[in-house]
């Protein structure tokens, strides 16, 4: 038995001598943002030697500065943003004398990650979703400038004494929630294989080890083929039964492919415990329902691993075959058996012909 613990949501884990360590992926994070708000206008008039009669003169208040929310590719978390709770944009200068008018804020940008979702966390609902990267969204407005006095003359009012102040700029607070966008996402028991194949296919270099539970945190890799074609492929912690109910490391990584258009189902076909792989199987499937009915009627490529550990006349694949009911893949994620014939499959899946 591995000596491990998994502290409900907080991700912790203990592995035989080795010190806790924390993942650091964060996809959820509340923030409050204030806008600048707006500079007052300036009552003023014109004093002048040798001008005697010198008229209003009171330059407009600037504008506050805005928040704006940008999606940036090179972000894949919300790390950034942990221990900074609130995001203030410059105020509007005031107007002064002399028609001088007020230096507008500067706008304050945010950069999230692409996929993240920005909810008004008082009313909690869903404010913008930002999906492709640059992206941007104002998400705080700044105040508007006040007009100075000398916007109030007429001929009929030449010393006008009105004048107006700024308008304060908008307060939010939020809850972003982070999303990521992939084609293709991994799911399955843990240790069945899934960064090991991400690894094969792309440059990520997710953490590997020959124990439940290394991977504690998403990870994206750009999968190219022949023909310049390529997909983005989403490795998500291994699940067990019982997550939906917290047991192991929760589900709650299940909503990093929510987005995908395919689900690759991996199953371990020779585990070391011996479990019972069409159980296993069932047992994922059992728990995307529980998490979510779209998710669980998502398409899925049943992918079993590990063929390099098959003995001789094993007809262990096609029970697995028959017992799922539907087309099964076999590969080795080391070997890199199968794997051309795997990407041909979800490329396939992901474009099918006209007509299918």
């Amino acid at each position: 038995m591995l000596p491990e613990a998994v502290l409900g949501s907080a991700k912790i884990m203990i592995h035989n001598e080795h010190t806790v360590s924390r993942a650091i992926f964060v996809d959820e994070v509340d923030v409050e943002v204030r806008a600048g708000d707006g500079g007052n206008g300036c009552m003023s008039f014109r004093r002048e030697k040798f001008v005697p009669k010198g008229g209003p003169n009171g330059g407009d208040g600037g504008n506050g500065g805005s928040v704006i929310f940008r999606a940036d590719e090179s972000l894949n978390t919300l790390h950034h943003l942990v221990g900074h709770h609130l995001y203030k944009a410059r105020r509007g200068a005031h107007g002064l004398g002399k028609n001088c008018h007020g230096k507008s804020g500067d706008n304050l940008y945010i950069d999230v990650p692409p996929g993240t979702l920005v909810y008004d966390a008082e009313h909690d609902f869903l404010l913008f979703d930002l999906t492709y990267n640059t992206q941007e969204v104002v998400i705080a407005k700044g105040g508007r400038g006040g007009r100075g006095n000398a916007r109030f003359a007429t001929p009929e009012n030449q010393a006008p004494r009105e004048f107006e102040m700024g308008t304060p700029g908008e307060h939010r607070k939020l809850r972003l929630e982070l999303k990521l966008m992939a084609d293709v996402g991994l799911v399955g028991l843990p240790n069945a294989g899934k960064s090991t194949l991400l690894s094969r296919l792309s440059s990520a270099r997710p953490k590997i080890g020959a124990y439940p539970f290394t991977t504690l945190k998403p990870s994206l890799g750009l999968v190219e083929l022949a023909g310049f074609r390529r997909f983005v492929m989403a490795d998500i912690p291994g699940l067990i039964e019982g997550a939906h109910e917290g047991a192991g490391l929760g589900d709650e990584f299940l909503r990093h492919i929510e987005r995908t258009a395919i689900i690759l189902h991996m199953v371990d076909l020779y585990p070391v415990d011996e479990t019972d792989p069409v159980e296993d199987f069932f047992i994922i499937n059992r728990e995307l329902a529980a998490y979510s009915r779209k998710l669980a009627e998502k398409p899925q490529i049943v992918v079993v691993n590990k063929m390099d550990l098959a003995p001789e006349n094993d007809d262990r694949l096609a029970v697995f075959s028959r017992a799922v009911g539907q087309e099964v893949l076999a590969i080795s994620a080391v070997t890199g058996q199968g794997l051309d014939a795997l990407c041909e499959k979800i490329w396939n899946k992901l474009h099918p012909e006209p007509g299918e």
